[in-house]
């Protein structure tokens, strides 16, 4: 029998990422649980083929035998749900930043918000499958790694753990999104006269992805600068990371480390030195593709990382880190 899985927010870019990947998942049956009173239907269809629409009740979610519910809502609405939801013993996947951070203090300093529900900041597992798979299989609750983050640890860590990054010369990250990475909520700075020909930077330096790079990576605030910037595109980031190297001697040295890094992981594909992705070559899909530029006369290098931020940016992961809850094939449903 298919495992019940319940997804909130479905009517979100995420959301609706999460419905595609999971109708194609043979081990799970999703169901769509409607947390907002303007609960019409799910589409404008006068005949709509999808999954069944539920109350996201928690008396209603044990008696359905739901067991995962994936939160693709607003940070204030994942705390509010997911201590209801874990009380019937279901377990969750959020994809909002509600508990990415580690303590209150860091999630207030970051979110300009405070923190209702501590105790699970403090339990959830940070579901970067690449780096945190030993936490995730036990996990009540995992924390899905926001779009920016997910490009920029996968690029950044490995060169850290090898020691291969001058640090004192620091890490600039300037990263494009897409619009959808904003969510489908209407607001004058998505609209399309807005963004159509145009290209704009915001939150400059003081991004709340910057701290989920920080406590993956290892890094210190002061070596690491991120500008996030709006491309006029509906889907794909594409983040380039410039740093100067120490005892480097070549790309291909540089894109040794990733390959024995990356070597067993289905969703990180590495491009030939000098070779670079973009947003094309991972659209639609849950990889993270890297390629490497290097000028050994200046000990310049640069790092390209390319993700799909509404699939590994976002529902793509979160299904990948259900298939490790559950007992699934990591790639279940992705490949």
């Amino acid at each position: 029998m298919p495992v019940k899985v319940g997804i909130v927010g479905y009517r979100g870019y995420s959301g609706a990422e999460l419905v595609r990947i999971l109708q194609r998942h043979t081990g799970v049956e999703p169901l769509l649980l409607e947390h907002r009173a303007d609960n019409g239907p799910s589409s404008g269809l006068i005949r709509d083929d999808g999954p069944p629409v539920l109350p996201c009740d928690a008396e209603i979610v044990a008696k359905e035998g739901i067991s995962l519910v994936f939160l693709a809502t607003p940070p204030e609405a994942s705390m509010e749900l997911a201590p209801a939801l874990l009380g019937v013993n279901c377990r969750v996947v959020d994809l909002s930043g509600a508990f990415r951070l580690r303590t209150p203090e860091n999630y207030a300093a970051w979110y300009k918000a405070t923190h209702t529900q501590p105790e699970l900041l403090a339990e959830a597992a940070y579901g970067l499958p690449e780096f945190c798979r030993e936490r995730i299989p036990g996990a009540r609750l995992v924390s899905n790694p926001g779009c920016y983050p997910t490009a920029a640890n996968l690029a950044i860590r490995p060169l850290i753990e090898a020691n291969l990054v001058d640090r004192a010369a620091g890490i600039v990250c300037d990263a494009k999104s897409g619009v959808s990475g904003a969510g489908r909520k209407a607001s004058l700075t998505t609209s399309f006269c807005e963004v159509t020909e145009n290209f704009s930077a915001y939150s400059i330096l003081k991004h709340r992805h910057v701290p989920e790079v920080l406590l993956t990576s290892g890094l210190e605030e002061s070596e690491f600068s991120f500008t996030a910037q709006l491309i006029p595109v509906d889907r794909g980031i594409l983040e380039t990371i410039y740093f100067r190297t120490v005892g480097v001697k070549s790309a291909e040295e540089l894109v040794g480390i990733y390959q024995r890094r990356y070597q067993n992981e289905p969703f990180v594909r590495l491009y030939h030195p000098g070779r670079v992705p973009d947003l094309h070559a991972v659209a639609h899909t849950n990889f993270c593709d890297i390629g490497v530029v290097f000028d050994p006369a200046t000990d310049r290098a640069v790092v390209v990382s390319a993700i799909d931020n509404l699939v590994k940016g976002a529902a793509g992961q979160a299904v990948q880190n259900m298939n490790l809850m559950l007992g699934f094939a990591e790639t279940e449903g992705l490949l």
